[in-house]
């Protein structure tokens, strides 16, 4: 029996509850002995000229060993890649948003720090701040003057004036997809050292080591090969922890600068307003149709706020190309737009501009379905694309794989029980119960291993028999170790325990691209069982000489993990490890990279019940149905995960996540004490309900999972929130769905 497809304890988590995992901060190496700390001091200021900086006090601090600020770092500027502009190294004479750095302070203990740091002498003279997108689009205060004006970028449109002409019904509205904190149980950290050969290893905290290894070697002038990092155990990423951040480069300088190894981590505050945000845009949504429910044109304009520094400009144009989700729209628009304002810069997070664009489609399709007065669950029927159309070439662009959206959605219903919900929420409005009831529905479809990059994988057969096997992925929670781990025991027929995974080492790995976008098992999966293909063919050759047999009357036998003479086994049978200890070191192994990038399409469909207060404005999620569609499970235990994960931080959304900022630009949720988290309090149990659709562009047969149960919650979530609320007036509701905002949308529907 085959160990794919099978509930299997994660192999990753024996040593995270009896020893804890090793984070870049628990590292005691050798070679970081007598290392200084580190610590950035940040503006205070979210747009200010810095008129003098003066560092003589913080120097003769006790155990302070360096000050630095950007007049001392002799690196070459970074090089604007999506934008005219490029945040520096250091602040450059004018900082743009609360939280960036300064200068940099080097002391023999970390404590000496925060003291050193505070006798650091700068004087800002306050400008005005860009603190919003409305803001932004008006230019009054302009970040970049050289760019002449705060519009970074403009894609897609224009629109026609006459799209929505021949629809009987037409709706419009804006909603704000809000601005969250990818908040990362661990938060950023590095430690550097150069060693005697005048090569530069980094301990990093990222999702994708060679990635970082590029950015730091391209940051410090030098070529790859003299730059090696190593990730240790990571507490989450969330897309946030992506390659490396300019701070990773600017320690790297100053280990060389200092002539001591060097440790940085942040502190949970300065992760908050440091780290790069997620989501933050503005989009105004027009769909029009019939009142049969059929849709015919949809418009979507999407404003991304970038922050202070354009970090991510791709992200609205992916919400474009996921517009118009799981429906066939005979006429659809889109336009996006890219503002900086003196907030922290916009990063990818958790979907990456999909769920942007899921949120939006799913709120209009329920605006829409209010509108001409019929089910929403009934509108998405009439236009969902058909099972039979695939593959199907989106409007925007998107070549969507296999699919079967209204038997999902049916799914969902099904186990939900939609019309008793139904006929429960007209005897409360009847009934007149303040306690009021709401169902919200989302279906979507997401495209995951987007990046049209390929993986790397390689296995080895060791002489004693047992596998090491090497990804170019670079898991941080997903379980991806064990899930690797069980496809190489299916395929080879060795005992899981005979296998080891190795990840996260640009020495061991030279050549990956990471874990991101849902990629890892599609194409790192499909990676490491090329290799293991090729490692058995070799097998079978070598095993034949052995054997005085034809390579193509030899079998492995997986169940015995033993090679043999196919209807003759008593002819001479080969374990793994007796054909290992007979043959040349390598001889046994295969290194591929599994180039096929091209992009998966998961999909789904959501239930959320919730109650709501309506005396309070209180919400409580009562419960959430999930079909999450992401083709052939090979560990039902570490896809649950990733769906239950994914249902918690997309319900956050909807209900209390929210990096806010005054109009000055201070960040007003900037610890764990004002930025509301979700907790098992606010969860009911999850309903998860299977379904697979495999796609045809990998051999495993696999989609990603990672991100795709966030995409669904959130508008899920929203959408009954606002569907409680409904039969008292209230037409939309912007997230968080928090008591306040509740409470305000209903005082407002009775004026």
């Amino acid at each position: 029996m085959s160990i794919v497809g099978t509930r299997v304890v994660r192999i990753e988590d024996q040593k995270l509850i009896t020893q804890g995992g090793t984070y870049v901060d628990d590292l005691r190496e050798e070679a970081l002995t007598g290392a200084v700390h580190a610590m950035f001091v940040r503006s205070p200021i979210a747009h200010a000229r810095i008129s003098s900086i003066d560092t003589s006090a913080a120097l003769v601090s006790p155990g302070v060993v360096a000050v630095y600020t950007l007049a001392d770092v002799d690196l070459t500027p970074p090089a604007p890649t999506e934008a005219p502009v490029a945040q520096p190294w250091l602040a450059d004479g004018v900082v743009r948003y609360v939280g960036e750095p300064v200068a940099l302070v080097l002391a023999e203990e970390r404590y000496q720090l925060p003291d050193a740091a505070e006798l650091i002498d700068i004087d800002y003279d306050p400008l005005d701040a860009v603190a919003s997108i409305d803001a932004a689009l008006t230019d009054e205060t302009v970040l970049f003057p050289e760019v002449g004006g705060n519009l970074l970028q403009t894609h897609g449109g224009p629109f026609d004036d006459n799209a929505f002409d021949a629809c009987e019904v037409v709706v419009t509205q804006t909603i704000v997809n809000q601005r969250v904190a990818p908040a990362p149980l661990e938060v950023r950290g590095a430690s550097c050292t150069w060693g005697e050969d005048g090569r530069l290893t980094v301990w990093l905290s990222t999702q994708n080591a060679q990635l970082a290894r590029s950015a730091i070697a391209a940051g410090l002038g030098v070529g790859k090969e003299k730059v090696r990092v190593i990730t240790p155990d990571v507490g989450g990423g969330f897309g946030a922890k992506i390659g490396a951040d300019l701070e990773v480069v600017v320690l790297g300088w100053a280990a060389k600068r200092s002539g001591r190894s060097v440790r940085w981590t942040e502190t949970r505050s300065e992760n908050l307003t440091s780290m790069t945000h997620g989501r933050a845009q503005q989009n105004t949504v027009t769909i029009g149709g019939k009142r049969d429910g059929t849709v015919q044109a949809f418009r979507l304009d999407v404003i991304q706020d970038a922050g202070a520094y354009p970090r991510a400009l791709f992200l609205p144009t992916l919400t474009e190309l996921m517009a118009t989700g799981v429906y066939r729209f005979p006429k659809i628009e889109t336009r996006s737009r890219a503002v900086a304002t003196n907030t922290t810069p916009i990063g990818a997070y958790r979907g990456a501009g999909r769920p942007e664009a899921t949120a939006a489609i799913e709120r209009a399709m329920d605006l829409f379905a209010a509108e001409i007065g019929k089910d929403p669950a009934e509108v998405r029927k009439v236009n969902f694309i058909g099972p039979d159309e695939f593959p199907y070439q989106s409007p925007t662009g998107a070549n969507y794989d296999t699919g079967e959206y209204a038997k999902a959605l049916d799914k969902a219903l099904e186990a939900g029980g939609y019309a008793e919900l139904r006929a429960e929420q007209a005897r409360r409005r009847e009934a007149g119960d303040p306690v009021v009831l709401g169902l919200g529905l989302a279906a979507y479809v997401e495209i995951t291993g987007g990046d049209a990059g390929g993986e790397s994988g390689r296995v080895d057969i060791n002489p004693d028999g047992t596998v090491t096997a090497y990804t170019g992925s670079s898991p941080h929670g997903q379980g991806l170790d064990t899930t690797l781990t069980m496809l190489l025991s299916d395929q080879l027929g060795i005992p899981m325990d005979k296998i080891t995974i190795r990840h996260g080492d640009t020495d061991e790995v030279p050549k990956a691209v990471g874990t991101f976008g849902s990629r890892s098992l599609q194409l790192g999966g499909s990676a490491v069982r090329e290799a293991a293909g090729q490692v058995i063919d070799r097998a079978r050759r070598l095993a034949a000489d052995l054997l005085e047999a034809s390579p193509d009357d030899l079998e492995l036998n997986v169940e015995q993990g033993a090679w043999q003479v196919r209807g003759a086994p008593s002819s001479g049978v080969l374990t793994w490890s007796q054909l290992a200890a007979q043959v040349s070191e390598g001889e046994l192994s295969a290194d591929v990279w599994f180039g096929d990038g091209t992009p998966t399409f998961p999909f789904g469909a959501h239930l959320a019940v919730v109650e709501v207060d309506t005396e309070t404005g209180k919400v409580v999620l009562k419960r959430i149905i999930a079909v999450d569609d992401a083709g052939p499970v090979v560990n039902p235990l570490a896809f649950q995960g990733q769906r239950h994960g994914g249902l918690g931080q997309g319900t956050a959304q909807a209900l209390l996540e929210v990096m806010s900022y005054d109009p000055d630009g201070n960040p007003t949720t900037a610890t764990l004490a004002d930025y509301s988290f979700i907790s098992a309090t606010e969860l009911p149990d999850f309903e998860l309900v299977d379904m697979a659709t495999p796609t045809t562009r990998n051999p495993l047969g696999v989609k990603g999972i990672g991100e795709a149960a966030t995409i669904g919650s959130t508008p899920a979530v929203q959408n009954a929130v606002v569907d409680a609320l409904a039969h008292l007036g209230v037409k939309h509701l912007d997230m968080p769905t928090t008591p306040i905002r509740v409470w305000q949308a209903l005082e407002d529907a009775r004026k």
